[in-house]
């Protein structure tokens, strides 16, 4: 019998998914149905792109903000992009972002390549790109297993001389998966079911000297990514735990002490990760709605070639690009560089002349805040359904400023 058996044994490597609730499978579903969603939604370039880095940030900046560190998201972002340069006292949060990302980008191109594998030295690796080049505790190897006993608050990690075992149990569990009886199709809820638990099985053996919780959840990345988890939806989770902090520390304390603290870990995981998968849709449909809008417009103004009808063109195209946001009107002619050169040798005549003609027509509507693209007008082109209580809200909100303005509910 080995140490851990003694002082760790709820590392059993069993979990009977029949204790999961109800709630918790359908989450499970509706997890597979929106990431297959967001998977086939076709995007610009330029707007795919911005979703990964949007999403690349929140969860590198979570990953690395549980642990301590202090950048901001916008912060984070641009060190991704290259633009950050902090004094050299705060090097090391840059660095910390840095290798995260890093990581997260080795693991993307391996699940792309076909060559990522599950392996005691392949998580050895992560914990290696993890700590790379930032300041350490002497006794702290990056990638080498612990050869003395650690402590996490009132927890302590499983004895150090099972850790190379358990790792090697726990890639092996995976690999032999007891859900696999769920079926085709279900490659999605089951990599969810095995990165929450892979995990808990990090933090409970905490194998190395540092950066377990982002070994852990680099795991649970990887995890998710070579399932055919979207790459913006597969960072969710490390922001799910970020922004629910003490949740997080909570669950992951009662998931050591009984079979039902980690299913209520494996419920609450699932659940932020869902309620992630709805922002990100909520991100996307916006941009949905923008293209249908910028063809729209330009459906419009099909065939109408005069300065003044590329100029409103243009305007109500800017516009569109705000959304839902009433933009001022002392803002208008700074909306976009194209708006800038139209207007920059113009009277504020031309630009009231130009929204009277655009409201006139139902496509721009003013409100109190300014003036504000038409962008339900497209959702006409949607199937006919049931709204949810939120889309009502949405309706009642957009009448009373159609009301106010004088305008008829329905675009011409």
């Amino acid at each position: 019998m080995r140490p851990y058996e003694h002082s760790h044994p709820w590392i059993s490597f069993q979990f009977n998914a029949e204790r999961l609730s109800q709630r918790t499978l359908l989450l499970l579903g509706e997890a597979h149905s929106k990431c297959s969603h967001i998977a086939g939604v076709p995007l610009t370039p330029g707007v795919a792109g911005e979703l990964h880095r949007i999403y690349m940030a929140k969860g590198v900046g979570g990953t690395t903000a549980i642990e301590g560190n202090t950048l901001t998201e916008a912060q984070v972002r641009e060190v991704l992009l290259g633009k950050l340069d902090l004094p050299p006292s705060q090097k090391y949060l840059q660095q910390e972002v840095e290798n995260v990302a890093q990581a997260c980008a080795e693991i993307g191109q391996k699940v792309l390549d076909g060559q990522a594998q599950l392996t005691v030295d392949w998580i050895k690796h992560l914990n290696r790109l993890v700590l790379r080049e930032l300041p350490k505790e002497e006794h702290v190897v990056p990638g080498e297993i612990r050869g003395y006993s650690v402590g996490v608050l009132r927890y302590r990690g499983a004895p150090h001389e099972d850790c190379e075992h358990l790792l090697a149990r726990m890639c092996r569990w995976f690999e032999e998966w007891p859900v696999k009886a769920w079926g085709t199709g279900s490659e999605i809820p089951t990599a969810l079911l095995k990165a929450v638990l892979a995990h808990l099985y990090i933090a409970w053996i905490h194998p190395f000297g540092d950066g377990n919780g982002r070994t852990a959840r680099l795991l649970e990345y990887y995890l998710l990514a070579d399932a055919g988890v979207p790459s913006p939806a597969a960072h969710l989770l490390s922001n799910h735990y970020n922004l629910t902090r003490s949740e997080y520390y909570r669950h992951l304390d009662r998931a050591s002490k009984s079979e039902q603290g980690v299913v209520e870990f494996i419920e609450y995981a699932v659940q932020g990760f869902v309620d992630g998968l709805h922002d990100e849709l909520r991100v996307i449909r916006q941009q949905q709605w923008r293209m249908a809008w910028r063809d729209y417009v330009h459906e419009v103004f099909r065939g109408r070639r005069s300065e003044s009808d590329q100029r409103q063109r243009d305007l109500l195209l800017a516009l569109g690009l705000r959304a839902w946001e009433a933009v001022p009107r002392k803002d208008l002619p700074e909306l976009t560089p194209e708006i800038v050169r139209w207007y920059a040798t113009k009277t504020d005549r031309t630009l009231s002349r130009d929204l009277n003609t655009l409201v006139e027509s139902g496509m721009v509507v003013r409100t109190d805040e300014g003036y504000r693209a038409r962008l339900e007008i497209v959702l006409a082109f949607l199937p006919p359904r049931k709204p949810s209580e939120e889309e009502l809200r949405d309706a009642r909100r957009i009448a009373k400023e159609l009301e106010a303005a004088g305008l008829p509910a329905r675009g011409r």
